[in-house]
């Protein structure tokens, strides 16, 4: 039998209650004279999860509105002019619906060319709703013009609401001033390789509130940039196991331990003798090129064909130059050949100057990855520079890794590391 978990509450439902019910609150203190039913709409439309969209939807909802009420005010004007003003007039005349069909219908086309004008084409919808309130709805109204007043205050107070409640929030001391480092694969990211709405929503906001945090994974960074699009990281991520540091804004490389080329030159000679193929990845002006040689493994050229696809690696199809220096070597092949090309690395003792993994392929069965980096080339010295680069003292890192991280992620809850982040952040309650 399948359990399904039901959702909690978030925070963006229970605020979008209380805004409710503060305009309702407001309406009963102002008397009942407008329609508080506009002033829910504006408020609701503010509720939003970042900070940044509410100030967005408020501009554009304010926008429209005065847009439509100035049209819809214009139009009343025009009848007033032309001596149909009169409610009982409108209301019986069958003539003046087709004169109100003209008019509104010219006017729609200028409150959207107006908002195309002042470039506010995102409000235009708003503006339509305002005006057409106004000029449909409410023409009959015994003094419509009260009407126009009372449509521009309501939304300006569900915006206002709306704002005061999205940005609300407990004066916490946050610890700004502790560095959070987290793996990525496992432990911030589900089995699906996303992040959960939950973990994306209070990351962000924590990282808009000044949280220090970045990633440190055995990923390239074009490897990265699906997973963590949208979250606002704002320091650089540590990446390839601690062989590069890179700041996924600027797309920079700040810090890149690298292979000397005459290291790396004798490396390639050894893997070409010993009959192997690999990929070397090699930093030009901080783009990844990586080159790479023919192969008729089946594996090996799936590999090549599903990488190359992402628009941040470029694979180019030759032997590198002997003058460049090398992030890291990559060979993927079966595990029995994978097995003795390990033992003849180290007979030849490449391991005291270089740092050589060898792990199973979790995608690939019945293959083997082995990764030739710097030998100082790790999250620990990465991490080292970091707090340097920062000014910061203070770490506490996430992992799946026992005795190598703070605070030890157990698998099955991919929210626990921002829950734990949150409670220390914002509450000072230290993550065990």
């Amino acid at each position: 039998m399948i359990q399904r978990s039901i959702p909690s509450i978030g925070l963006r439902i229970i605020k979008s209650g209380i805004a409710v019910a503060l305009c309702f609150v407001i309406a009963y203190f102002r008397g009942n004279e407008g329609i508080v039913f506009y002033s829910l709409l504006s408020a609701l439309w503010c509720i939003q999860v970042y900070r940044t969209n509410t100030r967005k939807n408020a501009i554009q909802r304010f926008s429209g509105t005065v847009i439509g009420a100035l049209y819809g005010l214009l139009f009343l004007l025009a009848l007033e002019r032309i001596g149909i003003a009169k409610p009982e007039w409108v209301e019986y005349e069958s003539s003046f619906f087709f004169l109100q069909a003209v008019m509104v219908s010219v006017l729609t086309i200028l409150v959207l060319y107006t908002t195309v004008l002042l470039h506010k084409k995102q409000a235009s919808y708003f503006s339509c709703v305002v005006f057409l309130s106004i000029v449909v709805n409410h023409i009959t109204d015994v003094n419509p013009y009260f009407f126009v007043w009372n449509r521009f205050l309501d939304t300006c107070i569900g915006i206002a609401v709306g704002i005061f409640v999205n940005d609300f929030s407990l004066p916490l001391k946050r610890k700004k001033d502790i560095l959070f480092i987290s793996g990525l694969d496992g432990t911030l990211l589900n089995e699906n390789s996303n992040l959960t709405d939950y973990s994306k929503v209070e990351l962000n906001r924590m990282l808009d509130e000044g949280l220090q945090f970045t990633i440190s994974t055995m990923r390239t960074p074009a490897s990265l940039m699906e997973p963590v699009r949208d979250i606002h990281l704002n320091l650089p991520v540590i990446a390839m196991d601690g062989a590069v540091l890179y700041d996924m804004k600027e797309k920079m490389y700040k810090k890149v331990y690298v292979i000397s080329a005459d290291t790396s030159q004798k490396i390639m000679d050894f893997i070409r003798k010993a009959g192997m193929q690999c990929f070397v990845n090699i930093i030009v002006d901080d783009m990844l090129v990586i080159y790479y040689s023919e192969s008729e493994d089946p594996v090996y050229r799936n590999l090549v064909t599903t990488l190359r696809r992402s628009p941040f690696r470029n694979y180019v199809k030759r032997i590198p130059p002997k003058e460049e220096e090398v992030v890291y070597f990559m060979l993927l092949d079966k595990k029995d050949r994978m097995e003795r090309f390990y033992e003849q690395l180290m007979q030849k003792g490449w391991q005291q100057e270089l740092k050589i993994l060898k792990y199973d392929s979790e995608q690939y069965s019945g293959y083997s990855y082995i990764k030739i980096y710097n030998k100082n080339a790790s999250k620990k010295h990465m991490m080292e520079y970091l707090k340097q680069m920062t000014n910061m003292e203070n770490t506490i890192t996430f992992g799946t890794i026992p005795g190598q991280y703070d605070v030890l992620v157990k698998e099955g809850d991919s929210n626990q590391v921002v829950h734990r982040m949150k409670r220390y952040f914002e509450y000072g309650i230290r993550p065990e």
